[in-house]
């Protein structure tokens, strides 16, 4: 499966963006479907993540009451909205999917395909 992420951008402190992850070569069926981000000189973290049989979506502390994760079934897409946007979310954001379990769902080497990234940069 490839991954495509997009939506990124420059948003003012505050503001809200919405991330979009387009599935091809085959739909999101059977994975868990992730979101992470990777800030300059930081490693890659964990932002949310869904899984697209069902079930709640789980998130950061970092993110939670801010970030909302969806799935749009008929379009085979992945969305991340962002509110509340803080300059500390500043960083490229990737969607990634993985054949993960609830232990290994937060963890990024358990992914598969990832997206190419999408920059979000968040001024103060």
């Amino acid at each position: 499966v490839q991954l495509q992420a997009s939506g990124g951008g420059l948003v003012q402190a505050g503001g809200s963006l919405r991330l979009s992850c387009a599935a091809s070569g085959r739909t999101f069926s059977g994975y868990t479907v992730g979101w992470f981000r990777q800030a300059p000189g930081n490693e890659r973290e964990f932002v949310t993540y869904i899984r697209w049989s069902g079930g709640s979506p789980v998130y950061a502390d970092s993110v939670k009451g801010r970030f909302t994760i969806s799935r749009d079934f008929a379009k085979n897409m992945v969305y991340l909205q962002m509110n509340s946007l803080k300059p500390e979310d500043t960083a490229a954001y990737y969607c990634a999917v993985g054949r993960t379990i609830t232990s290994t769902s937060r963890n990024a080497r358990y992914y598969d395909h990832w997206g190419q990234g999408t920059l979000v940069t968040v001024s103060s």
